[in-house]
């Protein structure tokens, strides 16, 4: 069997991939990946990072080796400046679907290899298939549907599928849990986060302010007709659809609508007004077909927590796509990841773009129509 490497992040579903994989008569390595600016990269020791230790306590107990591979380069590269880029223009990024495409499929994986590793494993709650009339790669959604991570994986290349293991991905995450520890896994009580590996304390705005003072600058808050009802504390802070934490005084619930970076303004209105039916996604890849070239339907997420919601998808230039939603949905994010599935299988996705009532996503609503 081919040796597999396992990213091990000290958590119990990466830890029980790997058992499971072992298990299998699998030759498996474990890989642990460093990050964050603040990681040491240097030996075991006590001042490693927790999730280090965690991943190398499991590791010992499987009797596989270990090693720590430094990727805070990279990362820092692919991931950590694209999303202060992005929030610096007024956009909401995702950054787990960068990490997955660039860092663990790709940097990660080919530093593994040079272990002998030919393919890569992870603690994802997905599951991929191959498509026998055409040899696709297919990304399915994982068996436990609460804890379905397909929507951050949604960017893997043919290629990077063709080498991608998910072992858990048939099993929901309370049978994880329960295989962990009758394993005697020393992780199998341990916690779930949901932090942002590389922000610490999970302090999005403070890591924000050290990289993009910026985007930190007090300026107004406007209501739909253009009148100052307060004053933000920098556009890092907002997301569209955002209520709580506006601290301004009005009769009633008021959402972010629009961030405005180049006058560095926030708008906002009432909740109806934070409900839209259409957008604009670019950065598109498609997993189980091809690029379309006419108008097909599907259903979509705008965002991992979010309800799949029906919608046609036209192809528009530059290898966008105008997407109509058939009811309209609340809080459309740019920079957010849009996905699209037709069952429990993903067609493709990419980064929205537009939303709300700008020119240009009426251009390219007239072009979808139109061309």
């Amino acid at each position: 069997m081919e040796k597999v490497a396992v990213a091990m992040s000290g958590g119990v579903d990466s830890s029980l991939a790997a058992a499971l994989l072992k298990e299998k008569g699998h030759p498996v390595i474990g890989v642990t990946m460093l990050v964050r600016p603040e990681d040491e990269a240097e030996a075991p020791t006590k001042a490693s990072p927790d999730f280090v230790n965690d991943a190398r306590r499991v590791a010992d107990a499987l009797g596989i080796p270990h090693y720590v591979i430094d990727l805070r380069d990279i990362f820092h590269q692919q991931v950590i400046l694209p999303f202060c880029q992005e929030y610096r223009v007024g956009r909401t990024p995702n950054p787990c679907v960068r990490c997955n495409r660039y860092i663990k499929f790709d940097a990660l994986f080919h530093r593994a290899s040079s272990l002998g590793a030919r393919c890569i494993a992870t603690g994802h709650h997905a599951r991929i298939t191959r498509d026998d009339t055409n040899g696709r790669m297919l990304l399915r959604k994982g068996k436990d549907r609460r804890k379905d991570q397909s929507y951050f994986l949604y960017a893997l290349t043919q290629e990077q599928l063709s080498y991608a293991i998910f072992p858990i991905g048939e099993l929901t995450k309370e049978e994880v849990r329960e295989i962990a520890r009758k394993k005697g896994l020393p992780v199998a009580k341990r916690p779930e986060s949901q932090d942002i590996c590389f922000l610490p304390g999970n302090n999005r705005a403070e890591f924000l302010r050290d990289f993009i003072p910026q985007a930190a600058q007090l300026g107004p808050i406007r209501d739909e007709r253009g009148d100052i009802i307060g004053r933000h504390q920098g556009i890092l802070n907002y997301t569209i659809g955002q209520r709580k934490g506006l601290s301004i005084a009005a009769g009633e619930p008021r959402y972010v609508l629009a961030i405005e970076p180049e006058n560095n303004t926030v708008i906002v209105g009432r909740r109806e007004s934070a409900f839209g039916d259409e957008l604009v996604a670019n950065q598109m890849n498609w997993v189980a077909i091809d690029r379309p070239t006419e108008t097909i339907t599907a259903k979509a997420r705008i965002r991992y927590r979010h309800a799949e919601a029906d919608v046609t998808i036209t192809p528009v230039y530059n290898d966008s796509v105008y997407v109509k939603f058939m009811e309209p949905q609340l809080a459309i994010t740019p920079g957010q990841a849009i996905v699209f599935y037709d069952g429990d299988k993903v067609l493709g996705g990419g980064t929205i773009k537009l939303s709300g009532k700008s020119t240009a996503l009426k251009q390219m609503k007239e072009f979808a129509c139109n061309g």
